[in-house]
């Protein structure tokens, strides 16, 4: 499996997946105008090899930030990123070029020890979180729950790295329903090549010496930005025998984001992929869950392929579990649809507002 590194890391607690520049830049260049006089934090990142620390500190002035701290969690083991040469945890502090040749030198990045190991549950951690006002880094993937619940109950701002399969979780999907968290721009072709030191075991093509291929991975955030106010074009119409309906929910299948048929506004299951392109004035979040669909409804579709370890009774009735859906519901006005209507409004406003009010 293609995500099979990402498994393996989630199981045994190996954490050490660090983001390339420019998979940070990528991303990053859509939020500039968020970062303008504020504190950035990079909470999980050794600062001494950190891709984070180094976008944010030589970009310092064009962001116009008004600090960076970076903090990293002080392995026990030595290896390749970590060398343990110091005898405690440390943290970085910089406020800008001083002596204007535009790079962060030495001597103008505060260094500061921790009394603890920098593990950003720490009180010592928790303080500096405090002061920041947006966080950005590429969290542990073993402890994405924990560390998303932090953010959250700090009111934190935040773009993260995590895997698209948190949308599922019980503890990050109720976030994602409520628009409080919701997906960026992503990595290209939505798999991410990350610095670490663990045998590259993906299936897929496209390997690279000293990384390891994850696919499935995204940018987690909660600022705003444009491709979330985007409009999903639809093009297909529904047809009944095209979209099964599922034996345990009263709602149609749909396999892929391209095929929701735009003249449908029951509720409709799609596939985790589809929040990348949720809009919320287009689109309501009703649940996610594994529905089932009657097995012999699917094998009358073309291509249909039996998965056993997935099927079950239900109803008397041999179905087929889906793997995760999102359930969802159209709304019934797009954000278009309510600019036009606005648009022919305007002159009945104009000639006579107070059959304009009452129209309201």
């Amino acid at each position: 499996m293609a995500n099979k590194n990402l498994n393996q890391a989630k199981n045994a607690k190996k954490d050490e997946f660090y983001t390339q520049l420019v998979d940070i830049e990528n991303e990053l260049k859509h939020y500039k105008v968020h970062f303008k006089n504020k504190t950035v934090l990079c909470n999980c990142d050794d600062p001494r090899i950190s891709n984070f620390f180094h976008y944010f500190s030589y970009n310092f002035e064009q962001l116009g930030l008004r600090k960076l701290i970076t903090t990293c969690y002080k392995n026990q083991n030595r290896d390749l990123f970590c060398q343990n040469d110091s005898e405690r945890a440390i943290w970085l502090e910089y406020f800008g070029d001083r002596n204007g040749n535009r790079v962060p030198d030495p001597e103008e990045i505060g260094i500061h020890y921790f009394e603890g190991d920098g593990d950003f549950r720490s009180k010592e951690c928790i303080e500096l979180l405090k002061q920041a006002d947006i966080v950005v880094t590429n969290p542990p993937f073993s402890l994405f729950r924990e560390y998303v619940a932090q953010l959250i109950n700090y009111e934190k701002k935040f773009v993260i790295v995590g895997h698209q399969n948190a949308i599922t979780y019980k503890e990050i999907f109720p976030l994602i329903k409520e628009n409080k968290i919701w997906l960026g721009y992503g990595f290209k072709g939505g798999a991410g090549h990350f610095i670490s030191r663990y045998e590259d075991t993906a299936t897929a093509g496209d390997h690279r010496e000293g990384m390891i291929r994850v696919s499935g991975v995204n940018w987690f955030t909660n600022l705003e930005i444009p491709k979330r106010n985007e409009e999903l074009i639809l093009y297909r119409k529904y047809i009944m025998e095209e979209y099964p309906k599922y034996a345990d929910f009263d709602a149609i299948n749909v396999d892929k984001t391209s095929d929701i048929p735009s003249d449908f506004y029951g509720v409709m299951g799609v596939p985790i992929t589809f929040m990348d392109k949720y809009n919320p004035r287009q689109f309501e979040i009703l649940n996610c869950c594994e529905p089932c669909i009657d097995i012999n409804v699917l094998r009358k579709r073309e291509g249909f392929r039996e998965y056993p370890s997935r099927q079950r009774i239900y109803n008397g009735k041999l179905c087929q579990k889906t793997y995760h859906r999102i359930l969802i519901r159209r709304r019934q006005a797009s954000q278009s649809q309510l600019y036009a209507q606005t648009e022919m409004s305007m002159p009945m406003a104009a000639e006579d507002p107070k059959a304009y009010n009452q129209n309201q």
